[in-house]
């Protein structure tokens, strides 16, 4: 019998507790003694997480790097400044098409209309200020909120009417795409204007070398923070956390990272503003997903919409608003790339542009099944796709080449997904 001494209301220490088994050992949590183990208990800890499917955004980046460096070994203009310049603001209109695809993958549903979507959003901001003299601004502003309604509404007939999500965004594909025909009418292509609002927002740089710099800097610092005063929550509540000195080499990875990507865009034409504008939708939208309540509502929906609905969410309210900011992104990424190419016409949201959204989110690591994935899957996605187009454009190789190697990197990562589940339902995390 073992006892424990209880000093409070004025006691005499000592009081009975429960018997304790003699050779019992004490449970403790395998991620704490990572750290007393050394380089070994890291190489253990990777061990455990590829045997339990938990090597997160591991894979992608990895295979990033194998892209670029065999790229580059093949054409050396492919790391050239322009080149890296052009392809993070290739990545940017799709990318941000992606990012409403992401919250849509949480749910564990899919949106087909978020192409169509695009171009009726580019089509509408560029006929109500060309044809009808309204401000730019205000053009704008009006295109992103018929995304956003658009999106509402394709989630009002899935949560409410019960219709499949894929079903009533596939009859949104086809509405949308044919409004689009009717808003642009006979003349099929509006030119935007060379010195407008729109038109900048993809062709801007920030051409002082403290901006791209700077940027990095902010980065930087806002990652460490983040992992620092995260720990420290964690440590306070008892829980694992990470050390400092981890926190400082995965922040020193992450300087370099960023500052040799300033240095490459600063030895062109500086900081591009649609790449600021990129990055800054990420970090607002992964708040979002992951500090808020909101968030982990939708994360919780794609993990089980009934023990969603016991635990008091409202499960139409949030489908709703998932399919608006979907469309809302939709919308923002048509925008962009009517930016980018200076026009909208009748090709605008149609081709494979769908299927670069969604396999972006896939590829970046954001489970088909709902529940797991982060609005950073859009980036690298789109990381892996920008440059697998821009190398076999530098290389020449045809495009229908392309589309098959996309394809493939797109079935390697949902094969990747799967197994990732299958590894975790038998590690009992599933």
């Amino acid at each position: 019998m073992t006892t424990k001494i209880d000093k409070t209301n004025g006691g005499d220490g000592v009081r009975d507790a429960a018997p304790v088994a003699k050779d019992a050992v004490t449970a403790v949590d395998p991620r704490l003694l990572v750290r007393q183990e050394g380089f070994k208990g890291y190489v253990q800890e990777f061990g455990r997480k590829l045997r339990s499917g938990e090597l997160g955004a591991l894979p992608v980046i990895v295979g990033i790097a194998v892209i670029w460096a065999v790229y580059q070994w093949k054409d050396d203009a492919f790391l050239s400044p322009k080149n890296l310049s052009d392809l993070s603001i290739l990545i940017v209109g799709t990318g941000l098409i992606s990012v409403g695809i992401v919250f849509v993958l949480l749910l564990g549903e899919i949106d087909l209309s978020v192409g169509s979507l695009s171009g009726l959003a580019a089509a509408t901001m560029a006929v109500l200020n060309t044809r009808h003299g309204v401000p730019e601004g205000l053009a704008v502003v009006i295109a992103l909120a018929l995304g956003a309604a658009l999106g509402a509404l394709h989630g009002f007939f899935f949560a409410k009417i019960g219709v499949p999500a894929f079903v009533v965004t596939l009859a949104g594909l086809l509405a949308w795409n044919g409004l689009m025909l009717q808003v642009l009418g006979t003349t099929g292509t509006i030119q935007l204007d060379d010195d407008g609002f729109v038109q900048r927002l993809s062709s801007h740089y920030f051409s002082q070398l403290i901006a791209a710099y700077g940027a990095a800097t902010v980065a930087v610092a806002w990652f460490f923070l983040a992992q620092f005063l995260g720990a420290r929550r964690r440590k306070a509540a008892g829980v694992p956390s990470r050390p400092l000195s981890e926190i400082l080499v995965r922040t020193a990875v992450l300087a370099v990272i960023a500052y040799a990507a300033a240095w490459r865009l600063n030895d062109y034409m500086g900081l591009p503003l649609a790449l600021v504008i990129f990055v800054a939708v990420l970090l607002v939208l992964d708040f979002v997903a992951r500090r808020t309540p909101y968030g982990r509502k939708v994360i919780a929906l794609g993990g089980s919409v009934e023990a969603s609905r016991r635990a008091g969410i409202n499960v139409d309210a949030v489908r709703i608003s998932v399919f608006a900011l979907s469309g809302l992104m939709a919308a923002f990424g048509g925008i962009m790339i009517a930016s980018r190419i200076g026009s909208a016409s009748q090709q605008a949201g149609t081709g494979n542009l769908l299927m670069e959204a969604i396999a972006a989110a896939v590829i970046g690591g954001t489970s088909l099944f709902g529940g797991r994935g982060s609005v950073w899957s859009a980036l690298l996605g789109m990381l892996v796709i920008g440059s697998i187009a821009s190398g076999m454009s530098l290389l020449g190789v045809a495009s229908s080449v392309q589309y098959m190697i996309t394809g493939a990197v797109l079935l390697a990562a949902v094969v990747i997904d799967s197994v990732s589940r299958r590894t975790q339902r038998s590690a009992g995390r599933g």
